[in-house]
C-alpha cells in the first residue's frame, strides 16, 4: 500500500505532480549542501539517513519552480 501525500497548499500539490527532480537541502553548521534525486523516496531517504530531520525536500518543476514538501 502507497503512502498518500498531504499537501498544504495547491500550489505544493502542482509543483509537486510536475516535478522533474527532488532536491535535498541541508544547512548544518553554516554550510548548506543540496543533493538531487529523480524520485521524491530518493531524496526523503537521503534525508532521514543523517537522523536529525534537518534536511528539507523540495519538488522542482521543469521552470525551475519549487515546493517544500517535508523535512526528512
Amino acid at each position: 500500500m502507497g503512502l498518500i501525500m498531504k499537501f498544504a497548499t495547491s500550489y505544493e500539490e502542482t509543483i509537486f505532480n510536475e516535478a522533474i527532480y527532488f532536491a535535498a537541502v541541508r544547512r548544518v553548521g553554516g554550510i548548506k549542501t543540496r543533493a538531487e534525486f529523480k524520485a521524491f523516496d530518493e531524496a526523503k531517504e537521503y534525508g532521514t539517513s543523517f537522523g536529525d530531520n534537518r534536511t528539507m525536500v523540495y519538488a522542482v518543476n521543469e521552470l525551475g519552480c519549487g515546493a517544500h514538501i517535508c523535512n526528512a
